[in-house]
């Protein structure tokens, strides 16, 4: 049995010393929200020589109670149901939020409140005026945010940037972004409403809800929240937000967004949409001041050994990039005009080392995360990027779910009926 002290309830943080950490101090830090994602990244924090783990918060005992077993043996480390209580605590520098998307707003607000740097998960909301109420609070505390977009902090990833930035395939004027599927919850078909359930022994569901609409226990939402509305985006905002983070670094847009975006999506079939949950089927079209964008709930059939993710259409050719490598293909005019002759390219990884580069890059970005925290420089994902990387995510999201086209206002940080 893990020894531990099992916090619950708090007060509202109070004031709180905002100390900057020298070189050789170590970073406390604490998970708020023990998901799938958490587990994932408690390798990449806790490999970190000059981190230590104070403390894990989820709402749901039993996760509490999981973690301590399959994480954290003996390790001493406190464990609370009330977020609150870690931010109470002048001890703990910086916090990992990685819940639903509904609560990260709150909660990012709050750690700035009280002093603390954050790691949070993408996106980085699933609303735009959340969003927009987070960018303002960073702005205004300069506390070190990372967002969790870690393929920004993989090698290929920036290699294929790079092929970009230099002209490799001309001048890029127009990106497609394929889904492999609807992926992250997204309602393929209408669901029949369940019975009823109790709530889990454990769960508080009251506090899971948070600022969203109080509605009874269901198994569904819990599980598959990122499907509905109230509490994701589906795979626009799930996936969406990985690849359209790549397309803003490589097309130099990394602080903008686009002017304009317009959608079109359906269920399958004859059957009735349950409007409270994300469609399967959808394609965005995005407007920027230099290139068209498009992305979709599905990839066009292909025969390169690639299919998901960004291409890159340019004056000279095209590039594809996803977590399994990237792709370049010449045009012929081009590659005629060049001494020597312009080449296509590819750098393919093998399951394996797909696998490996992935845990390596959450290492990578965290590692990047705590040195900012020292230097008090910006991160690589530093919020101001996260937003905007998550921005034609959600804009795609509204215009899925309202069925209108939105121009977006920068200086107002408000989507508008376009």
């Amino acid at each position: 049995m893990s020894r531990r002290r099992d916090f619950i309830g708090g007060s509202v943080a109070a004031l709180f010393s905002k100390t900057i950490l020298g070189a050789n101090d170590r970073i406390s830090f604490a998970f708020v929200g023990l998901g799938s994602r958490t587990n994932l990244l408690d390798a990449a924090f806790r490999k970190q020589p000059d981190g230590n783990l104070a403390a894990i918060c989820d709402v749901n005992r039993a996760k509490i109670d999981a973690y301590h077993t399959s994480k954290l043996a003996d390790l001493k480390v406190d464990s609370y149901v009330d977020y609150r209580r870690i931010l109470d605590r002048k001890d703990i520098d910086a916090v990992l939020v990685s819940i639903p998307d509904h609560s990260h707003a709150p909660i990012m607000i709050a750690a700035l409140d009280a002093g603390k740097d954050v790691y949070v998960e993408k996106p980085c909301s699933n609303t735009i005026e959340a969003a927009a109420a987070m960018l303002k609070a960073y702005r205004s505390h300069k506390r070190v945010v990372q967002l969790g977009t870690q393929q920004r902090s993989w090698d290929h990833f920036q290699e294929a940037a790079r092929l970009i930035w230099d002209g490799y395939i001309g001048t890029v004027n127009q990106v497609v972004v394929g889904l492999a599927g609807a992926g992250g919850g997204g309602a393929s078909r209408a669901q029949p409403t369940q019975a009823q359930q109790p709530v889990p022994d454990g769960l508080d569901w009251t506090a899971w809800l948070g600022s969203a609409p109080k509605v009874p226990y269901d198994p569904r939402k819990y599980g598959g929240w990122r499907g509905f509305y109230d509490y994701g985006g589906g795979g626009i905002t799930d996936w969406g937000v990985h690849w359209l983070d790549i397309v803003h670094l490589a097309m130099h847009v990394d602080t903008s967004g686009p002017s304009f975006t317009s959608a079109v999506a359906a269920y399958p079939g004859d059957q009735d949409p349950d409007l409270g949950r994300v469609p399967g089927s959808w394609m965005i079209e995005y407007r920027y001041p230099k290139f068209l964008m498009s992305m979709l709930s599905f990839t066009p059939p292909t025969t390169e050994p690639i299919a998901e993710g960004p291409t890159f259409f340019g004056s000279a050719g095209w590039l594809r990039v996803n977590r399994s490598g990237y792709i370049v293909r010449i045009s012929r005019a081009r590659a005629a005009q060049q001494t020597p002759p312009a080449e296509d390219k590819a750098r393919l990884l093998t399951r394996e080392q797909n696998v490996a580069h992935e845990r390596e890059s959450e290492v990578v970005h965290v590692r990047n995360f705590f040195d900012c925290i020292k230097s008090r420089q910006k991160p690589a994902a530093e919020f101001e990027i996260g937003f905007h990387s998550s921005l034609p995510c959600l804009l795609g999201r509204q215009a899925v779910k309202e069925g209108r086209a939105l121009s977006w206002d920068e200086t107002n940080l408000a989507a508008k009926a376009a």
